[in-house]
């Protein structure tokens, strides 16, 4: 059990998962639950997704690209322009984008798209930024940009090599994610491993250069609001990405990272058991008070909260 929901003294409903905090050379130094069992990272895998076009030929024009490369972002307007843009560089329209058509997800823009009765666009969808990333690689590395999902394409390959390479263990399975992209199975500990590898890579290089966008320009990781630009703009060096399904991951240089996954696939009870990790990895819980605790309403006041268990904060 990770996470615990109190509603007025009363223990109303309980988060089961798995957590996992490791040092900066890979090392367990924590664990709850079965953290070797495969689990489907989804985007949180997106981080070092990025790495493997970096290889295969792609050059962001800017970090802003890079970070919404490995973000999920809430379809707001720099969004959508800046997806669009790196499609236009590579020749590319956003017909050629192999995502679903989607509403934004921030609120206020997806009132006002609805209000005036706009349609959903691939644009909008929160990895249109990855898939942007996906073909404008294919163009750099002379590869096709039609069946750029599929798993046998070159793209897709590198994609599924480099994810098992930085985790230390083979992808396990390979599934269609919810972005109509192959998503890749792994156990906790290898997320972990992964991307504590991107913020302890050596300045300059490939991999750090993912983790300094993301941590430069974290708006175009997630949004406004967003849990994961928030935690980056309050922690300095922290490096975040959300997955679906309820997976989180960390990582702070000389300090390790935290990969959680809840079994009930939910977001609530997420940020607050990856602030127990990021407590052991010393990071000060006042800069941790805004997610660590998510207040449970009743009537016009709190009467409750979501909080970590005592599995992963004794």
């Amino acid at each position: 059990m990770l996470v615990e929901v109190e509603r007025s003294g009363f223990l109303e409903s309980v988060h089961r998962g798995s957590l996992v905090v490791v040092g900066p050379d890979g090392q367990v130094l924590f664990s709850a639950g079965d953290v070797d069992r495969p689990v489907l990272p989804r985007s949180s895998n997106k981080p070092v997704q990025v790495t493997a076009m970096l290889a295969a030929g792609w050059s962001p024009r800017s970090g802003e690209e890079l970070a919404i490369a490995a973000g999920s972002h809430s379809g707001e307007d720099g969004h959508r322009e800046l997806a669009a843009g790196m499609l236009a560089a590579a020749g590319l329209t956003p017909d050629d984008l192999g995502c679903p058509p989607a509403l934004p997800s921030h609120e206020p823009t997806r009132a006002t798209w609805l209000t005036a009765g706009r349609q959903p666009q691939r644009l909008a969808m929160n990895c249109s930024g990855k898939h942007a990333a996906m073909l404008a690689t294919c163009v750099a590395a002379g590869w096709p940009t039609d069946g750029y999902l599929d798993r046998e394409h070159p793209l897709q390959q590198a994609v599924e090599a480099r994810l098992g390479a930085v985790a230390g263990t083979p992808v396990t399975a390979v599934v269609v994610d919810g972005c109509g992209a192959p998503q890749h199975a792994l156990p906790l500990t290898g997320l972990a491993r992964g991307v504590s590898s991107l913020v302890e890579a050596a300045a300059g290089s490939r991999n750090r250069s993912v983790a300094d966008a993301m941590r430069a320009h974290p708006w175009f990781v997630a949004g406004t609001g967003r849990e994961d630009t928030d935690l980056m703009r309050a922690v300095d060096g922290l490096l975040v990405k959300g997955g679906a399904d309820g997976v989180h991951v960390a990582a702070l240089p000389g300090r390790g990272a935290v990969a959680l996954k809840l079994d009930d696939g939910g977001d609530r009870g997420r940020t607050p058991a990856l602030c127990a990790g990021l407590l052991r990895l010393g990071v000060p819980a006042e800069q941790l008070a805004p997610w660590s605790l998510t207040p449970v309403p009743g009537g016009d006041g709190v009467v409750g909260e979501v909080r970590p268990a005592a599995s992963v904060t004794r």
